[in-house]
């Protein structure tokens, strides 16, 4: 692949004699976003972390914006904007006093006039007096962004960016996101969403420091071999009990008063589905992101077993 903001091949890393990430390879494209998704505890911080120099791998190499992230980590780390999974910013500042030490911090020329275009774009003008402290989440989680982007990053990694913020702050955030990478800036993003892992251009699964698959949303899903039924009728609750670790069942999730049943032999789950459900109303159904998620995380070992 040409033109690769990210390109990275065995990293490793181990704290306290566990390897949290284990000869992991990454390649991104400029201007694309990419989506990190596992379990919790699967090394998808430790990597972020390495990739923007905060970290030093145990081993592997590569490059990241065309530095190589073992000996130009300190260059790496002022093209890179990285937003952590916890507000990191003054709460006894206001979000003007805030960007501006961000700015100073970067020894940013233009200081005045990039805070005031920064606090334009993120819709936070109207609200640059007012007290870090004093932001809801969604209000925060802007702060955050405009301070990740004021220096003008060629690489932007957001760790967990949305967690608990509602859906509109959400849906506003991916959409800034989006018209960021059109611009030509290239996105790493970890989430536990899967409506966010369907706005990536593309997605990874780690599990436990290991690469298990990528690639776009539905290439994952195809790759991963799911039968899935839909399956409706009374008391759904006990088919679901009567349905775990029969022939042919892998998941098995209620949505609502239908049960989303899956499984790799789609003859083994017919079967199963034809002997126990046969008083349901059942019909094929598509797999989701979430069952492959799901699948993929019971299969996974927890390297800290």
């Amino acid at each position: 692949m040409t033109g690769l903001a990210i390109d990275v091949a065995d990293l490793t890393k181990s704290f306290d004699g566990k390897v949290v990430v284990d000869h992991l390879t990454v390649r991104v494209r400029q201007g694309e976003i990419m989506g990190f998704l596992g379990p919790n505890g699967s090394g998808k911080t430790t990597t972020i972390r390495m990739l923007c120099g905060l970290l030093v791998p145990d081993a592997g190499r590569g490059t990241c914006l065309g530095l190589d992230v073992l000996r130009e980590s300190g260059q790496i780390k002022r093209q890179v904007g990285y937003m952590t999974q916890k507000f990191s910013f003054y709460e006894d500042l206001t979000i003007a006093e805030n960007l501006n030490f961000v700015a100073r911090v970067f020894d940013l020329d233009r200081r005045k006039e990039r805070v005031a275009e920064t606090l334009e774009r993120l819709g936070l003008t109207n609200r640059r007096n007012q007290l870090a402290g004093s932001l809801s989440g969604g209000w925060k989680q802007r702060l955050a962004l405009a301070a990740c982007i004021m220096h003008e990053p060629k690489l932007l990694l957001l760790d967990e960016p949305t967690a608990g913020v509602d859906p509109k702050a959400r849906r506003e955030f991916w959409d800034e996101i989006h018209l960021l990478a059109a611009e030509g800036m290239t996105v790493l993003v970890s989430t536990h969403y899967m409506d966010e892992a369907e706005r990536c251009h593309r997605i990874a699964y780690i599990a436990y420091g290991k690469m298990l698959t990528e690639g776009t949303v539905e290439q994952v899903v195809a790759s991963a071999g799911l039968s899935t039924f839909a399956v409706s009728g009374a008391e759904p609750g006990a088919l679901a009990r009567r349905l775990q670790g029969r022939p042919g069942v892998d998941l098995v999730a209620p949505f609502g008063t239908v049960l989303h049943v899956s499984g790799r032999d789609r003859a083994a789950l017919a079967a199963t589905l034809a002997a126990e459900a046969a008083d349901y109303r059942v019909s094929p159904d598509e797999p989701t992101l979430e069952d492959v998620f799901i699948l993929l995380m019971n299969r996974s070992a927890d390297n800290f077993q």
